[in-house]
């Protein structure tokens, strides 16, 4: 029961995210105006605080925090301890919710009041400091917008029925999109979602040209299982294909908008112990008398577009073998993996080359790294090596030879970045790594390292 539970509760926080002004009405379940909620368990506080889009709960004695839960606050207050733990969770999926919901009204553009954002979002004590990370903009004057950082600015003078909406960069001008993302990082604002680094997507010439498809992301091969699992986690709606019956091809599709419908057709490539899909075009639709149309690619709205070809982008990137470091197979499959691993970047690489730009010469590797095209050259003392900022594959120079590595997904130490990703953290984990390559133990590592080293 509990399990079906869970999994009820999961398909309530997904409707949620859907419905904006639903998500946007969180309660302030207890937490004071600092957004911290105490609680006095006999001589110790328990304090639980808001850490970006997570709740953290801690123990303090006469104002010290303390490393963990006192020997006399488990054995006294056990109920009361699993009911603050039980409240983490709840803020947690809470503010995850908040989050979807406030990133999944990119596409319509949803607006607030000044005065209802200001009062229920901006100064909320849960939700204020997600709410307080984004960039907004405030309608100031009718069609003048000002844009706003709440975490490092000062909100504008604006009568409360101004509105306001969140920035998007695909409607920014390029100097002001390095600006914000020079303050994010000289500031250290971690931003709830990629928002002032953001992949934006607009027409290609090829796109112009065929009018109604787009082959952007076409004839890649991806884990197939994965693909699945990220349509359903980005809000896609698919069939799932394998050996039978008209499992060969499918659409996965998507509705933004509320209006706009995008399609994505993939195929069955491959069936095994690990199912392979090969990627095709992408079209669009538009709700005209209740029924879906198929749309030019111009009349799409461009964020809808940008936003909808982020979401495949992320598809591709993400479940594409060629960022898998233990490729084996042979067939067209290895054909693909060789050609694709060290490929072109695409948009969600050069947002990470950009990021890193910004990042690493304020780690202690600066000196040791350089961004050269689609890679990060990092200087070690034993070899030199290339990592793609793509799949995150590694080169090792003088001679090219591919450098299998597993590494942590988190870099050693704290390295500050504007926004989590998966692979983002790998290059950097790898990059330390490699930087103090006469301090690798590993074996497996080692000896590929010193079979070529000059």
């Amino acid at each position: 029961m509990p399990r079906q539970l869970d999994r009820m509760l999961k398909k309530v926080d997904a409707a949620l995210a859907e419905r904006t002004e639903v998500a946007l009405r969180l309660p302030d379940l207890g937490f004071g105006p600092d957004g911290a909620l105490r609680r006095e368990l006999g001589g110790h506080t328990a304090v639980i605080t808001i850490d970006g889009t997570a709740a953290r709960l801690s123990f303090e004695q006469d104002g010290r925090e303390l490393r963990s839960v006192p020997a006399a606050v488990r054995r006294d207050h056990k109920d009361a301890v699993k009911e603050l733990r039980d409240l983490v969770k709840r803020v947690g999926a809470q503010l995850a919710t908040l989050v979807r919901a406030l990133e999944g009204g990119f596409p319509a553009g949803a607006r607030h009041a000044f005065g209802w954002w200001r009062d229920r979002l901006v100064r909320h004590p849960v939700a204020g400091p997600t709410v307080r990370g984004l960039i907004w903009e405030v309608e100031t004057a009718p069609g003048a917008w000002t844009a706003v950082l709440p975490a490092i600015g000062d909100l504008p003078d604006a009568p409360d029925d101004a509105a306001v909406r969140l920035w998007h960069p695909i409607g920014a001008r390029g100097g002001d999109v390095r600006a914000w993302r020079d303050a994010l990082v000289e500031r250290g604002v971690r931003q709830p979602f990629k928002q002032a680094f953001r992949e934006i997507y607009r027409l290609t010439p090829a796109e112009e040209e065929a009018r109604t498809h787009s082959t952007r992301f076409a004839a890649h091969l991806v884990h197939y299982r994965r693909l699945f699992a990220l349509f359903r986690a980005r809000g896609w709606t698919s069939r799932l294909l394998g050996p039978w019956d008209g499992g060969a091809q499918d659409e996965a599709a998507r509705v933004l908008a509320g209006e706009w419908r995008i399609r994505f057709a993939h195929v069955l490539a491959e069936v095994g112990p690990d199912d392979l899909a090969g990627t095709d075009r992408i079209r669009f639709d538009r709700r005209v008398a209740g029924a879906w149309r198929a749309a030019p690619l111009a009349e799409v709205p461009p964020v809808v577009f940008s936003e909808a070809m982020r979401d495949v982008d992320l598809f591709v990137s993400v479940t594409s073998i060629a960022a898998d470091p233990d490729w084996t197979d042979d067939g067209p499959a290895l054909a693909y993996w060789e050609r694709a691993r060290f490929g072109e970047l695409d948009e969600s690489a050069r947002t990470r080359r950009d990021a890193l730009a910004r990042v690493l010469p304020r780690t202690k590797i600066a000196d040791r790294c350089t961004l050269d095209g689609r890679f990060l050259v990092v200087r070690g003392e034993l070899r030199t090596y290339k990592i793609h900022l793509g799949s995150a594959n590694v080169l090792m120079e003088p001679d090219g030879a591919y450098l299998c590595v597993v590494s942590e997904r988190r870099p050693a130490g704290r390295v500050f970045v504007p926004f989590e990703e998966e692979r983002l953290s790998l290059i950097l984990s790898k990059a330390f790594l490699l930087a103090a390559d006469e301090k690798i133990t590993d074996p497996s590592i080692r000896t590929q390292i010193e079979r070529g080293a000059r």
